[in-house]
């Protein structure tokens, strides 16, 4: 059987990590919420007929490198984010010898719950 990630963490990476992304989630979080607050701007000032020049575009253009400069610390770890407003992160990992995500929400002290790759939050078990 093919394993579909590369990486696989043990719940103790996994926790050594956390701190980190939770740093990261935050730092996306905030930047989503610039981008968005940017974008009613840009869209008011499209609908308005007003020259978007310089300042407004060249903030949004940093915005979203940004956004993608953290997404990208996530990808090259391969741990996903499932839901960004909720903070649910999936860790790959192996649980009896079996491909599955260690999973993770924000507000939670440690990690604790694993799901298979297709069942998602409402498959969770504890460990």
């Amino acid at each position: 059987m093919q394993n579909h990630f590369k990486h696989h963490y043990t719940r103790e990476e996994a926790r050594a990590l956390l701190p980190k992304v939770k740093e990261w989630l935050e730092e996306l979080t905030e930047t989503k919420k610039q981008i968005d607050t940017n974008d009613r701007r840009l869209s008011k000032a499209l609908g308005l007929g007003d020259d978007l020049g310089g300042s407004m575009v060249n903030k949004y253009v940093r915005l979203l490198l940004h956004c993608r400069d953290i997404l990208q610390r996530f990808a090259e770890r391969e741990i996903q984010i499932k839901d960004l407003e909720r903070g649910l992160i999936d860790f790959p990992a192996f649980v009896g010898g079996k491909e599955v995500f260690l999973c993770w929400e924000k507000g939670e002290d440690d990690i604790e719950f694993w799901h298979d790759l297709d069942t998602g939050f409402g498959g969770r078990e504890r460990l």
